[in-house]
């Protein structure tokens, strides 16, 4: 090596390259579906949470292949996701015809403050109200108000469905759409099959929404929105489970509620488990600064 000349330095212990991206969390990936005999989705569905009168389970609530009978104009019209409840973009609220003719009972539209399409959903609203059909809103900020309003808009739609049970015989239809359908509004009806149906979480549910209405946009934001919204729903399963148990046996404490009681002949500054643990250590990690 002649005199001079510089050796690029090494780096043995580096395995991949630097980022400089701003850290994000992992993608959240919805595979397919498993297929049927009939090469149809296979997804089943079980009984309702919170409708007693909807008791019959579901075979297979999708009865086609979506990638293969999909057409471009199918997006313009509304999509049965349940016997009950369909989803589909603005435009199918404006067709009075064929909400006669499905037997929609109240229309739910997901709105955006602060656009023009605002405005052009209240007309539609208007024109459902006319013929004689519930019309109910919800009036979001941005996306991100959605986990907020799911509890409410689950709530308007058992609400109208048992209502009108009760006055008429049978469930009624709901039809849950936004300007496109593909986005806001198929967020409110995949919370919605989580929240009333026990073996639906945030997967199963965009798979069905998909199956069924092939054209629905889940994206990274809307997935860990839907994912975010289910682990409440198991927090609140586990509280309700725990507040049951306690309730059957009292005499049994919950383990937040397990307690050891000091004696009194030990200090106040070392419990009896820290001494367990602690007591014959001789190593000590930190020390206090000398005042």
């Amino acid at each position: 090596m002649q005199e001079g000349t510089s050796v690029p330095l090494s780096y043995p212990h580096r395995n991949d390259d630097y980022a400089y991206r701003v850290p994000t969390p992992p993608r959240i990936v919805v595979p397919p579906p498993a297929l049927t005999n009939d090469a149809h989705p296979d997804i089943k569905l079980g009984a309702s949470k919170f409708l007693p009168m909807a008791s019959d389970a579901y075979a297979n609530i999708v009865s086609s292949d979506p990638v293969m009978e999909w057409t471009y104009e199918r997006r313009r019209e509304a999509q049965m996701i349940l016997p009950y409840l369909y989803l589909g973009p603005m435009t199918v609220a404006k067709d009075e015809a064929w909400m006669l003719r499905e037997g929609i009972t109240m229309v739910l539209g997901v709105r955006q403050k602060h656009e023009f399409s605002f405005k052009l959903m209240d007309a539609a609203l208007r024109r459902v109200h006319a013929v004689g059909i519930e019309t109910q809103t919800v009036d979001l900020a941005n996306n991100m108000d959605l986990i907020q309003a799911f509890p409410h808009t689950t709530e308007m739609i058992n609400s109208h469905l048992s209502r009108h049970h009760n006055a008429m015989g049978g469930l009624g239809k709901v039809l849950v759409f936004c300007e496109s359908g593909n986005e806001r509004s198929a967020g409110v009806v995949a919370a919605y099959l989580m929240e009333t149906h026990q073996d639906v979480d945030y997967i199963k549910a965009m798979q069905l929404c998909q199956a069924q209405r092939f054209c629905v946009n889940f994206d990274d934001s809307m997935k860990r929105l839907l994912q975010g919204y289910w682990d409440i729903l198991c927090a609140k399963t586990s509280v309700a489970a725990e507040a049951m148990k306690q309730s059957e046996n009292p005499c049994v404490r919950s383990k937040r509620g397990l307690e050891r009681e000091e004696d009194e002949g030990v200090d106040d500054s070392m419990h009896d488990d820290d001494l367990e643990r602690f007591g014959g250590r001789t190593f000590m990690p930190f020390a206090d600064a000398p005042l």
